[in-house]
């Protein structure tokens, strides 16, 4: 009985130790996939609550980021110009820009390339009160526009616009007042018109306005929003970027597929919008409408419309020079 007794605690003392090993091994292993996810600052131009930041910030909400072994944080810079800046300079790995962004920026030495281009639409929108007889570009003349700011893709775009029907900017009244008061303005009659996103032109419906709607890629090809990486960053850690790329993709399909199932989960990631559903359902829809379509393959830089983008721009006086079309964009991480 005592021999008995004796190795059934052996066997206690064993199995014990063993345990304890199997929950140190667990320990140590859960311990190494914490630290195997890498830590990434994902630079916004503008706060993640707008819907122009749903396939960014699904990614995140949906655990496609974490799939991917990554740990990101939004940060918000002081629009798509400084993006640019901060990404090219390190201080961030990646960036949300426009597809223009880096014929903006290259000519002034930062190095940045566009490294998917969300959508084979353009962002901008021209709105038109139909009210005062409003419906084509050239009814414009002599009207009040106004624009989010004058260095601003959108209002490089409404210049394209009136370029493409033989106006100046000298034909209009544009007024940069900022990313609140450019469609409040316009709610309140104090501008007949607006270089509109889709997040402003949803206010706008669901204020029940009457309103006339060209797209500005109807008339000039200007670009959608893009993801930006800089030079350093594709060349020494492009698996990194194709991580990046591949789950914010996913984030922007998941919003082509069901826009109210999107904006559910976005607002969850947002409570500021708290009973704002409809709003975002709405603003995903144009996005969908407008902006997201038109690619054969989703994420690709169509490289002709870039260089013909790069050729206004110079023409305009909007940039120094021109760069390589070949330097402005890479579709590596979409193929």
């Amino acid at each position: 009985m005592a021999i008995g007794s004796f190795r059934r605690r052996a066997l206690g003392r064993a199995l014990g130790r063993t345990l304890a090993a199997v929950g140190v091994a667990a320990s140590m292993l859960a311990g190494i996939g914490q630290a195997a996810a890498q830590d990434v600052t994902y630079l916004l131009p503008a706060p993640q609550s707008l819907p122009a930041f749903g396939p960014f910030v699904l990614a995140q909400q949906r655990g496609y980021f974490k799939a991917e072994g990554l740990n990101v944080t939004f940060q918000v810079a002081k629009g798509g110009v400084d993006v640019a800046k901060q990404v090219g300079a390190g201080n961030a790995v990646i960036g949300g820009g426009i597809g223009d962004t880096s014929i903006i920026v290259r000519p002034n030495g930062v190095p940045v390339k566009t490294v998917a281009l969300l959508g084979g639409g353009a962002l901008m929108q021209l709105v038109m009160d139909k009210d005062k007889g409003l419906h084509t570009v050239k009814d414009l003349k002599g009207k009040t526009i106004t624009v989010l700011a004058y260095q601003d893709t959108t209002y490089f775009a409404l210049l394209g616009m009136l370029a493409s029907q033989g106006m100046t900017k000298s034909d209009v009244n544009a007024q940069a007042v900022g990313p609140v008061n450019v469609w409040k303005l316009f709610l309140s009659g104090q501008s007949e018109a607006l270089a509109s996103v889709p997040d402003w032109t949803a206010q706008i419906m669901l204020a029940k306005k009457n309103i006339e709607l060209i797209p500005s890629d109807q008339l000039f090809k200007s670009m959608a929003q893009a993801i930006i990486a800089s030079d350093d960053t594709i060349k020494k850690n492009p698996e990194l970027i194709q991580k990046i790329v591949r789950a914010t993709l996913k984030g922007m399909k998941d919003i082509m597929a069901d826009p109210a199932a999107a904006a559910a989960d976005f607002v969850k990631a947002t409570p500021e919008l708290a009973g704002k559903e409809d709003y975002v359902a709405l603003s995903f829809k144009l996005y969908n409408q407008y902006v997201y379509g038109g690619q054969k393959v989703l994420g690709e830089m169509d490289e002709a419309r870039l260089s013909a983008l790069q050729d206004f721009y110079a023409k305009e006086g909007l940039i120094r020079s021109k760069s390589p079309v070949q330097d402005l964009y890479t579709n590596q991480f979409v193929k």
